[in-house]
């Protein structure tokens, strides 16, 4: 069953509800909101205290009666209930209101590659659950494609790799449908959660995730710069549980990411395995483009570019890709095709 742009132009709303962002796009309006996809909660009374970065900000700094929760896990809603409170604060009255007003209102949610069927009830219900009365589901490869500039709807082969804080999936698309895709189970949690495993391990200290930002900029840095950099980084001691400060080597940070990312390279072998021989050409020349929200990892690009000897490009806006791709989909701003993801009504 496919989706043509015609449905996806009758939507009011388009939402990318990720493990780390949750990102809206209102017709005529732009994006609207773009949040961490994260809440606190009153345990005692199960009131809602924050949503977004203010409660981002909470996370291991809260007393034993307050949680900080994350309704969605790997783009899949795993709690609906709170999901449908932290979209109901995040986005503003006045598009509330809008929705009240009309009966027929549609929503666009882009889902991860190959979505099992409850998750796609899931993101479903949730936005029922909110007053949209018709729910278009469309694939976020298609949709970051789309988003990015590519020419999807042509018969020649593009390929991107959407890198998300809890998975990486890689497609070749062509006459705007998926020729080949694969996701694999690593993305920006992956990688920081190898870093602070290296810092506990070479230097003794635990730091929290919170506390990488530093890091992921030193090691832009050091890209720019050549390499051999050091940075310092704060943390806790782990054997007096102490504060303190170690130099860490930045090519070290490197090596230490290259495990991880290694699964991503053999998916994108998979997927080019899976195509037709002319689109593999077609690739040959154009490359491919890494979009989502930790496109931007420090070497991401150079070892992928390496590993298959392809020109590597990192879309303009690549934590934004997806939802504004659903967005000129709905507003009509892209060429005549027909999407072949999934459709759940």
């Amino acid at each position: 069953m496919t989706l043509s742009l015609a449905q996806l132009s009758r939507c009011t709303i388009a939402v990318d509800l990720g493990a780390s962002r949750t990102r809206v796009y209102a017709r005529d309006t732009g994006l609207i909101v773009d949040e961490p996809s994260i809440a606190a909660v009153n345990t005692r009374t199960g009131s809602l205290i924050a949503v977004g970065a203010l409660a981002e900000g909470m996370a291991g700094r809260t007393p034993a009666h307050i949680r900080v929760v994350r309704p969605v896990s790997g783009g899949t809603v795993v709690d609906i209930e709170m999901a449908q409170r932290m979209l109901r604060h995040l986005i503003s009255d006045k598009i509330r209101r809008a929705w009240r007003r009309k009966p027929l209102l549609r929503a666009a949610v882009c889902l991860p590659h190959d979505a099992e069927p409850i998750a796609q009830r899931a993101a479903v219900e949730t936005m029922t659950g909110l007053g949209a009365r018709r729910v278009e589901l469309v694939d976020t490869l298609v949709a970051a494609a789309v988003g990015c500039g590519l020419p999807v709807q042509l018969p020649e082969a593009t390929m991107i790799i959407v890198c998300g804080a809890a998975s990486t999936q890689v497609a070749v698309l062509s006459l705007g449908a998926i020729v080949a895709a694969e996701k694999v189970q690593v993305g920006g949690d992956a990688i920081d959660y190898a870093v602070v495993q290296h810092l506990r391990s070479e230097h003794e200290l635990m730091l929290p995730t919170q506390g990488l930002y530093p890091l992921h900029m030193a090691l832009r840095a050091d890209r720019l710069a050549g390499g051999g950099t050091e940075t310092e980084v704060r943390g806790r001691d782990v054997a007096t549980g102490l504060s303190r400060t170690v130099l860490v080597s930045t090519a070290h940070v490197r090596n230490a990411i290259q495990t991880p990312l290694t699964a991503v390279l053999d998916a994108i072998g998979r997927v080019l395995r899976d195509c037709p021989p002319d689109l593999v050409a077609d690739l040959g020349t154009r490359g491919l483009m890494l979009a989502g929200g930790s496109a931007l990892l420090p070497g991401l690009d150079t070892m992928i570019q390496d590993a298959t000897g392809m020109t590597v490009h990192i879309a303009e806006n690549p934590e934004h890709c997806s939802v504004l791709g659903l967005g000129m989909m709905m507003e009509g701003k892209v060429g005549p095709m027909t999407i072949d993801p999934l459709v759940m009504r």
